[in-house]
């Protein structure tokens, strides 16, 4: 009898452990020694604290016990910093001047190569204005100008919308779905994704949520907490602003 209490105990401790999570990072950011970082989580439409840690000589980490995966973001004071998964595992976390990834784990993995590709369409946005200001420095027809970026515009745009819609619904089953859908941009592209979701996705509260905002069916929506921003949320520059003790993030 003795010898199966022990036998249960140790399969109770295999079962705890591999319900485990560890987060470790690192920054070649030398102002972040010192600060205190959170994994903060949307719960009952309010951030919450998940868990904390201090950055010692460039280096941080979170470890402890998952009941089931779940979306963070990592915040420095009261700034979102990053999004990530905490999911069973070994993950890994790199925050240089102007880079910031999560991985090691499959989640994290597939979401910042989905990030990757969308902040590169964004970045494709952006420099259509300044080949605008370059065409009109060469003495091209403004008329032409217009007509010629217009168009390069609106497949940029198709791009990016088949890109979410085509991530939204290969996730409708975890954590990354819902929080994809919030990077929408119209109601038909909205519609259209929960006309072949599953109910649970349709169910889910930052689904829900997002569904009132984006179709004005909510004015309150508007008002509750974001859900963790991706890192083309907040430039580069504004990190680094924040990292240097110049943003008042109080």
């Amino acid at each position: 009898m003795k010898r199966l209490v022990y036998i249960i105990a140790f399969v109770a401790a295999l079962a705890s452990c591999s319900d485990s999570y560890l987060i470790q990072g690192s920054s070649s950011v030398s102002q972040l020694d010192g600060s205190k970082l959170y994994l903060k989580v949307l719960k009952d439409k309010e951030l919450t604290n998940f868990d904390s840690c201090e950055v010692v000589h460039g280096k941080f980490r979170f470890s402890g016990i998952l009941d089931t995966t779940i979306l963070a973001s990592l915040y420095m004071d009261n700034q979102s910093i990053m999004p990530l998964v905490v999911e069973k595992g070994d993950i890994n976390i790199s925050i240089e001047n102007m880079q910031r990834r999560v991985s090691g784990s499959p989640l994290n993995d597939l979401l910042y190569d989905y990030l990757d590709k969308y902040e590169r369409l964004q970045n494709q946005l952006k420099e259509l204005s300044h080949r605008e200001s370059q065409m009109l420095l060469d003495g091209i027809d403004e008329a032409e100008i217009g007509r010629t970026l217009l168009a390069e515009a609106a497949v940029i745009t198709q791009e990016e919308d088949s890109l979410v819609t085509d991530f939204v619904v290969a996730n409708f089953e975890n954590v990354l779905g819902p929080f994809a859908f919030q990077m929408c941009t119209s109601v038909p592209q909205v519609e259209h994704i929960l006309s072949k979701a599953p109910a649970a996705f349709k169910n889910h509260p930052m689904v829900v949520e997002f569904y009132q905002y984006a179709t004005g069916s909510s004015q309150a929506a508007a008002d509750e907490p974001s859900a963790p921003q991706s890192p083309s949320d907040i430039d580069d520059a504004t990190i680094q602003d924040i990292l240097n003790g110049k943003e008042d993030t109080h």
